[in-house]
């Protein structure tokens, strides 16, 4: 029986960021279909209300793979008539260049091939950066110095999607896994991505040490956390938003 009382610090096979296109093109296709049946773009569109997009706006996805959200994100916003810029971020080749194929059609989106922490990412390059299952790749000490990057790197708002660490998810996605997924990558992965995701006290407690106070934890289907953190930066030029309050 798998330990759910604390963090799994085992690494996923998807960490491998020389994993080349074999691998990759069929686990970002899966990856995909996943996300669309399990709702997971929702904690995006539930952000976005309550932080008020505005045309101009530039949102970088961090830990992008092959650019679903983003492509997702993208024809919520044509559907709304909102003028924004996409850029996605991700430290893998192969998925870089899966994302960029599949995004053709849609000129407001851009990659870029780096590693999150790395200098290639500026102080203020984006309005809003957002990331979907990819913060629990992180140990505790490294969770805390992504966010704190995220935030610099943001002009006004960070918002986090990741997992709930719980048996019924866990179970959850072997069966889904093992009946749809043709990949032992993502039967595998899928797994210990929840053994290595959060409990809401966990989160908190990672924020707080990381020295946030304006934030908010929402539990969101199926087994999601949505985490919006206002920037300092954005505080301090006044524009509190109250949806945005420390818990």
């Amino acid at each position: 029986m798998p330990d759910f009382r604390n963090r799994s610090s085992k690494d996923e096979m998807m960490d491998d960021f020389s994993l080349g296109h074999e691998i990759i093109d069929p686990i970002m296709d899966e990856l995909e279909v996943v996300n669309k049946l399990l709702g997971g773009y929702t904690v995006f569109f539930n952000a976005f209300k309550k932080i008020g997009l505005k045309d101009g706006m530039c949102i970088s996805d961090w830990g992008c793979g092959g650019g679903d959200s983003l492509r997702v994100i993208a024809k919520w916003a044509r559907k709304r008539n909102l003028k924004i810029s996409l850029v996605g971020v991700d430290a893998t080749a192969s998925a870089i260049e899966y994302a960029r194929k599949k995004s053709t059609d849609f000129p407001e989106i851009s990659y870029i091939l780096a590693d999150v922490m790395s200098e290639q990412l500026l102080e203020n390059q984006f309005d809003i950066v957002i990331s979907s299952l990819f913060t629990h790749h992180f140990t505790d000490p490294n969770w805390i110095s992504l966010i704190q990057k995220m935030a610099d790197c943001a002009s006004s708002y960070v918002v986090i999607n990741d997992l709930h660490r719980h048996w019924f998810a866990y179970h959850s996605i072997a069966l889904i896994t093992t009946l749809f997924s043709k990949s032992e990558m993502v039967k595998h992965d899928s797994k210990l991505s929840v053994l290595r995701s959060f409990k809401r006290a966990e989160i908190n407690q990672m924020l707080k040490n990381g020295g946030f106070n304006n934030y908010s934890i929402k539990w969101m289907w199926a087994f999601r956390w949505q985490v919006c953190l206002a920037c300092s930066k954005h505080m301090e030029s006044g524009n509190k938003n109250p949806g945005i309050e420390g818990e």
